[in-house]
């Protein structure tokens, strides 16, 4: 397959400065890629965006369309910008979307293909998207988890196309962690709620933040998990800042430091998912189903924003 032509202008949106590097973002005009790509050029990155779809940020150097899940494309597109780190974002991000094969084709192959050309070309940074979902919440055969709050420790038990193929994605990144000189981490952003959606534009299950609060059902399927993507974009700088001093193939959850609730879930929880009741006692006031202890412990990363100061 043959790479589309170049969309974006030469780089001369650096007006002379030194970028702190060319970083290369895959699903660049997703409602998570627009934060991360705006706040890479926000904090000097030359950043490159690559997406089949429109919507790219104007702040990008560059952008171009192209098939990722040919490999050939793939080391196409490195080989062409040779970005010195790579944040893979690009997927089928909304479980039962399309059909099952089309899901875990698309996004193990994206993910393969992605890594593998960097390591292959000498990236030296590649941070790849995961799913709080491998943790398989929302099984129809019944799930319980180990303990709550939830953390990277926690076993995966993914059950549906989207969920196994992030837990593949988790994996492959882990295999090239094992051997290459590249350094690689995985992220697991929670419900990520981009900047429109706090002004009532709909969310990616469809509805809206208000209705997700007042529907305890809605948010209750995710165990009420959420992050703003300002705040997950931060966190994907820090990890870039930080990743040459971590251990190869680290994987970090990212979410807000409260849930996406009306009330405590040592009560909510229980009335959408029975089999947590003794194991939500403990999530009293605010506190969320899922921690994001080792980001702040390893990364020195809090998410700053909360729906009670930012929902319209």
């Amino acid at each position: 397959m043959q790479l589309v032509a170049v969309l974006g202008l030469a780089r001369d949106c650096q007006k002379g400065k030194t970028p702190v590097s060319r970083t290369l973002v895959t699903g660049s005009a997703g409602r998570l890629g627009r934060s991360v790509v705006s706040a890479l050029a926000a904090a000097g990155h030359e950043v490159i965006g690559v997406d089949n779809m429109p919507g790219t940020p104007a702040d990008a150097a560059d952008s171009l369309p192209a098939d990722l899940t040919d490999l050939g494309e793939a080391y196409e597109v490195i080989a062409r910008f040779r970005p010195d780190a790579v944040v893979h974002l690009a997927a089928i991000a909304t479980p039962f979307s399309r059909s099952d094969q089309v899901i875990f084709q698309t996004n193990t192959r994206l993910a393969f293909n992605v890594c593998d050309a960097s390591v292959a070309l000498g990236v030296g940074k590649v941070v790849v998207a995961s799913s709080p979902t491998v943790i398989g919440y929302g099984s129809p055969g019944g799930w319980t988890p180990s303990y709550l709050p939830l953390d990277e420790d926690h076993p995966s038990q993914p059950w549906n196309a989207y969920s196994l193929s992030k837990h593949v994605a988790e994996e492959t990144m882990r295999s090239f962690a094992r051997t290459a000189a590249t350094k690689l981490a995985a992220v697991r952003p929670c419900f990520v709620i981009a900047p429109e959606e706090w002004e009532g534009a709909p969310t990616q299950s469809g509805h809206t933040v208000t209705e997700r609060l007042d529907r305890p059902e809605i948010a209750g399927v995710s165990l009420f998990n959420y992050i703003d993507a300002r705040d997950a974009a931060d966190l994907f700088i820090t990890l870039l800042d930080r990743l040459p001093d971590l251990p190869n193939g680290e994987t970090f959850f990212a979410g807000a430091a409260d849930a996406l609730a009306r009330e405590p879930l040592a009560e909510l929880l229980p009335q959408v998912m029975p089999s947590t009741a003794g194991l939500a006692a403990g999530l009293t006031g605010t506190a969320p189903a899922f921690s994001s202890a080792k980001a702040e412990r390893m990364l020195g990363w809090q998410a700053k924003r909360s729906w009670r100061t930012e929902l319209a």
